[in-house]
């Protein structure tokens, strides 16, 4: 083929596969190359398992030449964030505090939905410490970098996985998402990331950032999306919080457009004020073609205050929760940035915790409420584009420094509903813009049938790679 298979959609190659054009080697053989040429600068990949992958992939191909493909991604080359435990593979968690040389004997959840399907899994992404913050950066892997401009940030805490998908590393990967870090990464990358409802996709083991953290893809496309949410949305009896399981397709429907859907459009969400001009005037562009294509889109706040106080404080409990289970000796090597988070965390009082606990109560009871007007609410995803890539500990650690930038993301971690960031142009400096559909607690099948049907009519672009 004259094309790269390395650019090419999970269902683009699976298409190429049932026609012979293409084989999961070959395009294992060409994300590979593609790994080799960019990964020494945007440091997206943190462990890769090169022969691993090339052995899966011909194992792969013969089923193919048979008839027989294995399941929905047989052949598609995937990549796993370094939170997520995968069987033969260390799970450093961006962190060195972890030993490297240990049996790695345990799939999570997702990892063997993945393998159960047949996906070609080449690796791990990197991720900040212990996934803490909304950067990727770490003592242990150094600064990961975005693949439209490598001086920017890809964001985090998800941006190795958002950067090999961005860069043609590798067509979807899996993230974690606990106040927006796959849909940040996701935005700033010029990809679509989907945080689906909490619960539907199983995770073990469970977050120590409790019930706000969420698994869910990364990918180029939102037909890929849904396609490996059928895969991760499969039960596992490890995680007693996840969703029974449906027998819903999310692929069925996906092309059913927007027309007559009611959508609230929030620019601000009502509090957001230092949105970027270029941010705004993007998703403003993106609401009018929504209500061009047929949807009732309402400007309309939900009428609800800024949230940053919880998601912080419980976020800043989790990393003291974590912070508890470290030896003095492993205290020392941890990222700066972490270590302010959990000194944080250490001054919150049990009342204190339990009031964060019935605001947040109260925030998910109004949200359910006005979602019963509309079927998706739509925002910019983040209020800025990628700023600079910065090494760990570069300031003082404060709820604003952590996420006062990405308003739009923690209020929706926060309440479990699932929501979906797609591109929706770039600004002049050529960095993308992320547009967030929200949908209602359990309403995923919706959340991507909206994001499809803009992405049709506003396609992804890849990024103009100058890595050589």
């Amino acid at each position: 083929m004259n094309a790269d298979l390395a650019d090419f959609t999970a269902v683009e190659l699976l298409a190429l596969y049932r026609s012979g054009e293409a084989s999961p080697v070959e395009a294992t053989q060409a994300v590979l190359r593609r790994i080799d040429q960019q990964n020494p600068t945007l440091r997206a990949y943190s462990f890769l398992a090169a022969e691993d992958a090339l052995r899966n992939a011909r194992l792969s191909e013969t089923r193919w030449h048979r008839g027989e493909p294995c399941g929905p991604l047989d052949g598609v080359p995937a990549s796993i964030k370094d939170l997520i435990l995968t069987r033969g593979m260390p799970t450093l968690r961006g962190s060195r505090t972890v030993d490297p040389q240990q049996a790695w004997e345990i799939d999570a959840p997702a990892t063997a939905r993945l393998r159960e399907a047949g996906a070609v899994l080449l690796g791990k992404t990197a991720t900040p410490e212990f996934g803490c913050k909304g950067e990727t950066n770490s003592p242990l892997t150094g600064i990961t970098r975005n693949p439209w401009d490598p001086s920017k940030t890809p964001g985090g805490s998800s941006g190795g996985t958002a950067a090999a998908v961005a860069a043609g590393m590798g067509p979807i990967s899996v993230g974690t998402d606990g106040a927006g870090s796959v849909r940040i990464p996701a935005a700033f990358c010029g990809n679509v990331g989907l945080k689906p409802s909490f619960g539907r996709v199983p995770a073990y083991p469970l977050s120590p950032f409790g019930t706000v953290s969420h698994l869910g893809p990364h990918t180029m496309s939102v037909r890929d999306a849904a396609l490996v949410l059928n895969v991760l949305a499969r039960p596992d009896a490890r995680d007693w919080t996840s969703l029974q399981p449906d027998a819903r397709d999310y692929m069925a429907g996906l092309e059913d457009g927007v027309r007559g859907l009611r959508m609230a459009w929030s620019p601000t969400l009502g509090y957001a004020r230092n949105v970027d001009s270029e941010v705004a005037a993007a998703c403003a562009r993106a609401a009018r073609r929504l209500a061009e294509l047929g949807a009732h889109v309402e400007a309309v706040d939900p009428g609800i205050e800024d949230p940053l106080e919880i998601t912080c404080g419980l976020w800043f409990l989790g990393a003291w929760t974590l912070w508890n289970t470290l030896s003095s000796e492993q205290q020392a090597l941890t990222d700066p940035d972490f270590a302010a988070e959990s000194r944080l965390g250490s001054g919150l009082s049990a009342l204190e915790v339990q009031q964060l606990h019935m605001r947040r109560g109260a925030l998910g009871s109004h949200l359910r409420q006005f979602m019963q007007r509309f079927d998706v609410l739509i925002t910019p995803t983040v209020a800025v584009p990628a700023f600079e890539a910065r090494p760990a500990g570069h300031g003082a650690m404060t709820p604003a420094a952590l996420l006062g930038w990405t308003p739009f993301s923690y209020p929706f971690n926060l309440t479990q509903q699932p929501a979906c960031t797609v591109p929706c142009g770039l600004t002049a400096a050529g960095l993308p813009v992320g547009l967030q559909f929200v949908g209602p607690m359990f309403g995923d099948a919706l959340v991507l049938r909206a994001a499809r049907a803009f992405e049709s009519a506003q396609p992804v672009l890849r990024p103009r790679l100058s890595i050589q």
